[in-house]
């Protein structure tokens, strides 16, 4: 996810903005935003959306379902690291998806719920 710190933003925000991908029943838990792009927990999968161009009218959204994650990390701020890094490992790919948490967001929470998505019941 680029240079720039992810920071909590709305769900009710993101839910509303991103509702036509949405499938019935399917609830944004978690949201994080930079400058442009933003990364999304919902009770099914784990959303980049990856907005392009000038104009910022075009978005790559990838989304990765729960049981396609093998693993992940996520290392505590510090205290010369103002952010928390979050590392998903997905199947069939060597390298992990990182993104940068601002300090202050909920990492408890975000390993919570990758948790249940990640190990709860099929």
């Amino acid at each position: 996810m680029g240079f720039f710190s992810a920071t909590e933003t709305s769900v009710d925000d993101v839910q509303r903005d991103y509702a036509p991908i949405l499938i019935p029943g399917e609830n944004v838990l978690v949201a994080f935003k930079t400058v442009r792009d933003l990364v999304f927990l919902t009770n099914y999968r784990l959303a980049l959306a990856n907005v392009q161009g000038l104009t910022g009218r075009k978005v790559d959204v990838q989304s990765i379902p729960y049981k396609s994650i093998v693993r992940y990390s996520v290392e505590t701020a510090g205290t010369f690291d103002l952010d928390a890094d979050l590392k998903i490992w997905v199947s069939g790919s060597a390298t992990p998806i990182e993104v940068k948490i601002g300090r202050g967001s909920n990492t408890v929470g975000v390993q919570q719920i990758l948790a249940r998505g990640v190990f709860g019941p099929r």
